[in-house]
């Protein structure tokens, strides 16, 4: 399935775990509840996608667009996110322990009650984002910006 035209597909339910989808357009698709856990989806369209509840456990998702995706609820544990555009996502409730979100774009992302416990988030810019009860614990933070100013905690 890489560099497949998925625009606009209905995958909901769909078992599409360890796929390979690297490069694919999946723009506007809706997957919903979808098992994408260890698929290999960089530099991925999800522009505008419906992920809501997806299982995106231990996926590499490095330099996939998921601007104005809705990642509502959706498990991104392990997941590789270095580089992703995120920006006007909505991950509340999202599961993005122990993720890697390395240099990824976050602006104006909403990750109320997400849980980042664990995430590498090192260089993020979070200066926009709405963190209203998300969980940081243990989270890497060296040198991001924060409604708060910049933070350096987990710098080495």
């Amino acid at each position: 399935l890489s560099k497949a035209d998925l625009n606009g597909a209905d995958l909901t339910d769909a078992n599409l775990s360890l796929a390979g989808l690297s490069g694919a357009n999946v723009s506007e698709a809706n997957l919903s509840k979808t098992d994408l856990s260890g698929a290999r989806l960089p530099g991925t369209n999800l522009r505008g996608a419906n992920l809501r509840e997806a299982n995106l456990f231990g996926a590499d998702l490095n330099k996939a667009d998921l601007s104005k995706a809705d990642l509502v609820g959706a498990v991104l544990s392990e997941a590789n996110l270095r580089g992703a555009n995120l920006s006007g996502a909505n991950l509340r409730g999202a599961n993005l322990s122990k993720a890697d979100v390395r240099g990824a774009d976050l602006s104006s992302v909403n990750l109320s009650e997400a849980d980042l416990s664990g995430a590498n988030l090192s260089g993020v810019t979070l200066s926009t984002a709405l963190l209203k009860d998300a969980k940081l614990d243990g989270a890497i933070l060296c040198k991001s910006k924060m409604p708060w100013g910049e933070e350096t905690s987990g710098c080495k």
